[in-house]
């Protein structure tokens, strides 16, 4: 069997003496940028939201107590005020490029406004920018789906694993049927991008639905 994977729910962080090491790299010639605060509500929380992106080499201590290595590199700060979460994913597109990657939320910043983000280098990279561009337009868009599906996340993380040359962009739904009385297949889709060519991965998992342990999985490039 696969070893299991950890439940990407709320984290704790135990050093909240330690100051923020993420300190995100602004050139001098961004300062004049129209960055314009986006007014946050409840209802926006699940919203498509333009904004920018910063980027940072992380640091070894995060507000979130998750490490920015997580999910292969393909990690985010956020501001402390802002409505995203730590372990949350969000999906960041940049518009100029049409490249999109999805991100875990492993530190918070303080003082950031709401739709600022800071990516770790490896993230903002595979959106096409060069780190010498320091801040770019994105579109950052919360995946409540993704949140919401614990063998989601399950298949994301084995795929992530899988294909260690790729970056998944794109994630989708598409079946969940009953097996049986206490069995249950779903079946999601995954778009993985690399440098020379996008993919797309469906993975299948069956698992108890008494004891929540996995009967089996599979990977498929279609």
């Amino acid at each position: 069997m696969y070893p299991n994977y950890p439940y990407f729910g709320p984290y704790t962080y135990p050093y909240a003496i330690h100051p923020y090491h993420g300190i995100p790299y602004i050139p001098q010639d961004t300062r004049n940028s129209n960055y314009q605060p986006y007014p946050f509500h409840t209802a926006d929380r699940q919203q498509p939201v333009q904004g920018q992106a910063s980027w940072t080499e992380g640091g070894a201590v995060t507000q979130c107590g998750i490490p920015w290595s997580n999910n292969r590199y393909m990690t985010v700060a956020v501001g402390r005020n802002s409505p995203y979460q730590c372990g949350q994913t969000l999906k960041v597109t940049r518009p100029s490029t049409g490249k999109s990657v999805l991100v875990m939320v492993v530190d918070q910043v303080p003082e950031y406004q709401a739709n600022k983000i800071n990516l770790h280098r490896r993230a903002f990279e595979t959106l096409g920018a060069s780190p010498d561009v320091g801040i770019i337009n994105v579109e950052i868009t919360p995946s409540p789906e993704l949140e919401e599906e614990k063998w989601g996340k399950y298949l994301l993380e084995i795929t992530q694993t899988a294909y260690p040359s790729y970056n998944v962009t794109e994630y989708n739904t598409i079946e969940k049927t009953q097996v049986n009385s206490n069995r249950t297949k779903e079946t999601y889709e995954y778009s993985l991008q690399s440098p020379q060519e996008n993919i797309k991965v469906r993975g299948t998992v069956i698992y108890d639905t008494n004891t929540d342990r996995v009967v089996s999985f599979d990977l498929k490039e279609m």
